[in-house]
């Protein structure tokens, strides 16, 4: 049996992850495990339990410390059940906390004890122009705070490199809404 082959597709929301995600999923049979999918609805009744709005990530302490690391975690434990049994996985999921981690996928497979893996990273990029257009378009609660604070959103996300080492790194650029060319 093959070695099977973990893909991570990270990005700013928006940016067209989840269409490339969905994309590579299908083409290559592999389980396709979508952050937000997993875990929005415990994520919203966590805050609004803990008398957050519900719709606020980016800018709550406590999502970002004790929320968030259970998302990643969830994530990555499925993905590590997935990769035991032989089969290819797809993550959809931005990562922005661990993208500066150079160490991040090296503590990962350890933690999570994934089987020896191929780990091809693919980054969705946009402009702002771009991005701000459509996080307008799809209208979601969870975009409110960025369109709100966007100069501050797009600082923070908009440029972020991914510093993993051990992986294969793939830019793709998803700039034009009706974009026609191959995906990775």
């Amino acid at each position: 049996m093959t070695e099977p082959t973990l893909r991570i597709i990270i990005g700013t929301a928006g940016s067209g992850k989840s269409t490339v995600a969905q994309h590579l999923a299908r083409e290559h049979a592999a389980a396709y495990l979508d952050k937000d999918a997993m875990s929005a609805r415990f994520v919203e009744a966590a805050l609004a339990a803990a008398g957050y709005d519900p719709g606020d990530r980016e800018s709550n302490e406590f999502y970002l410390e004790h929320i968030l690391p259970l998302e990643y975690d969830s994530l990555l434990d499925v993905a590590g059940a997935n990769l035991r049994l032989g089969r290819p996985v797809v993550i959809d999921a931005p990562f922005s906390p661990y993208l500066s981690d150079p160490d991040f996928i090296t503590a990962a497979r350890n933690r999570f004890q994934l089987p020896p893996v191929d780990v091809e990273v693919i980054r969705v990029r946009v402009s702002p122009t771009t991005l701000q257009q459509r996080l307008r378009e799809r209208g979601l609660e969870r975009d409110r705070w960025k369109l709100a604070h966007w100069h501050e959103y797009w600082t923070k996300h908009g440029g972020q490199e991914c510093t993993w080492t051990g992986v294969r790194l793939t830019e793709f650029d998803n700039d034009t809404l009706a974009d026609h060319r191959p995906m990775p």
